[in-house]
C-alpha cells in the first residue's frame, strides 16, 4: 500500500461543560482529523488530540499538525507499506512528536485493518462485543455539585469513576463521594499536582479503598513514584510519565507503579500501545486505556484497543455526547449498563459525519504524496 494524499482537518469542538483539572480548565477541544489515502483509493483515519496549550506535553494541536505535514507525512513518499507496524519504525528518526505520530500511525492501522476487510477491533487481536468502561469527572465548584454528578454517571451504568483531585480538592471529595457510594470502583487523578511534601495527604487517600492513584508526582519523575508507593497500599497508576515500553520498563524496574494508562496518542500510536500492554500482562500491571476528549475517530480507535484481554480495567471511553452535543461520525457511542459495544464496521468502523465535520473546521490543508 502506497499513501498517495492527505487531509488535514482543523477543528475546534465546544465541550458541553467546561473541564478543570490540576492544570487548569478547556472550554473548547482542539484537534485534527487526519484521512489518509491509499493508491487503492481506500481511506483511513487518524486522530490528533495535542491541546491547544502545551500543558500536558509539550505537543500543541498547531505544532503537532506542522510535524505531521513538514516531516512525517513527507516520510512516507513512495514508500510501499507492507504492515501498519513500519510506521513506528519509519518515525523513529523523529524525536518525540508522538502525539503527531499516533494521528498519522492509527490511520494506516485504519487502512490495512480495511485491505484485511476486518473491523479494526478484531485486527489488532480484541473481540467484538461489549466492553466496561469508566468516567472522568472534573474538578467541581462544590461537594453537592461533585456527587450529583456522580450520580449522574452511576444511574448512567458507568462501572468506574475518577475524580479529578488538586491540593484543596481531595481528601474531602473523596470522602464524601466514598461515603454516598460505597460500593463504587473509585480512583483519583492529579495529574503530577502534589510532591513529596504532601505525603500525609496522599497517606490519608490511601484509607478510602481506591482502585488507584494516578499520576500524583511530576511527568519525569519515577523514583518519588517508587518511594510513594513503597508507602501505599493503594496502586500508584503512572500516565504523563509513560511515552514508550522503554518508560513503561523503567517504571517495572523501579517499582514506581502498579498500574499503566495507555493513551494511543501519548505513546505514538497503536504498535507502541500494543507492546506496552503485552508488557503490563506479563508483569502483572494493571493496563487500562486512558482518554484525551477524542471526537468519534479517536473513540473508535481506543474502544479497538480497550477489546483486548491485556485491558482488565476499565478506560476513560465515554459515550459519544459525555462531551460535544454532536460529533463527527454518523455511529454514536453509548453506553448501556456500564458498557461500550465495539463497532462491528470495517475498520474503525464508524463513519465521517462531512456536514459535522464542516461545521467544526476552521481550516484543512491537502498533501499530496505521489
Amino acid at each position: 500500500m502506497v499513501i498517495e494524499e492527505a487531509v488535514i482537518y482543523h477543528l475546534v469542538m465546544p465541550l458541553r461543560e467546561t473541564f478543570k483539572t490540576s492544570y487548569g480548565s478547556m472550554k473548547d477541544k482542539h484537534l485534527c482529523i487526519i484521512k489518509i489515502v491509499s493508491n487503492d483509493g481506500l481511506e483511513g483515519y487518524g486522530e490528533l488530540d495535542a491541546f491547544a496549550a502545551p500543558w500536558y506535553t509539550e505537543e500543541t494541536t498547531e505544532t503537532a499538525a506542522l510535524i505531521i505535514k513538514n516531516h512525517l507525512l513527507p516520510m512516507l513518499k513512495n514508500v510501499n507499506l507492507t504492515n501498519p507496524d513500519q510506521i513506528n519504525q519509519i518515525f523513529q528518526v523523529i524525536r518525540g512528536n508522538e502525539m503527531a505520530k499516533a494521528a498519522v500511525e492509527t490511520a494506516v492501522w485504519d487502512i490495512f485493518s480495511k485491505m484485511s476487510e476486518q473491523p479494526l477491533t478484531t485486527y489488532l487481536g480484541g473481540q467484538i462485543g461489549n466492553i466496561p468502561v469508566g468516567v472522568s469527572i472534573g474538578i467541581k465548584k462544590n461537594l453537592d455539585e461533585l456527587v450529583h454528578t456522580v450520580s449522574n454517571y452511576v444511574n448512567d451504568g458507568y462501572s468506574r469513576v475518577k475524580l479529578k483531585i488538586k491540593p484543596g480538592f481531595d481528601i474531602g471529595p473523596v470522602e464524601r463521594i466514598r461515603r454516598d457510594f460505597p460500593k463504587l470502583s473509585l480512583m483519583v487523578d492529579a495529574n503530577s499536582a502534589y510532591s513529596k511534601s504532601d505525603i500525609a495527604v496522599l497517606k490519608q487517600l490511601d484509607r478510602y479503598n481506591l482502585a488507584m492513584i494516578e499520576q500524583p508526582f511530576g511527568v519525569t519523575d519515577f523514583v518519588n513514584h517508587a518511594w510513594l508507593q513503597k508507602q501505599l497500599q493503594t496502586p500508584i497508576c503512572l500516565d504523563e510519565n509513560i511515552r514508550s515500553l522503554e518508560d513503561v520498563k523503567q517504571a517495572a524496574e523501579l517499582n514506581s507503579a502498579k498500574a499503566i494508562n495507555i493513551k494511543i496518542a501519548r505513546v505514538g500510536g497503536l504498535t507502541e500501545a500494543l507492546k506496552i500492554a503485552t508488557f503490563c500482562y506479563e508483569n502483572d500491571m494493571i493496563a487500562w486505556c486512558g482518554g484525551m476528549f477524542e471526537a468519534g475517530v479517536g473513540r473508535a480507535h481506543n474502544i479497538a484497543l480497550a477489546s483486548r484481554t491485556e485491558f482488565s480495567f476499565p478506560g476513560d471511553i465515554s459515550a459519544s455526547n459525555r462531551y460535544f452535543e454532536r460529533d463527527i461520525t454518523k455511529e454514536e457511542f453509548n453506553i448501556k449498563q456500564g458498557k461500550v459495544t465495539t463497532p462491528s464496521g470495517l475498520g474503525i468502523g464508524v463513519e465521517i459525519d462531512q456536514q459535522s465535520l464542516d461545521s467544526y473546521c476552521k481550516r484543512r490543508e491537502y498533501i499530496v504524496l505521489n
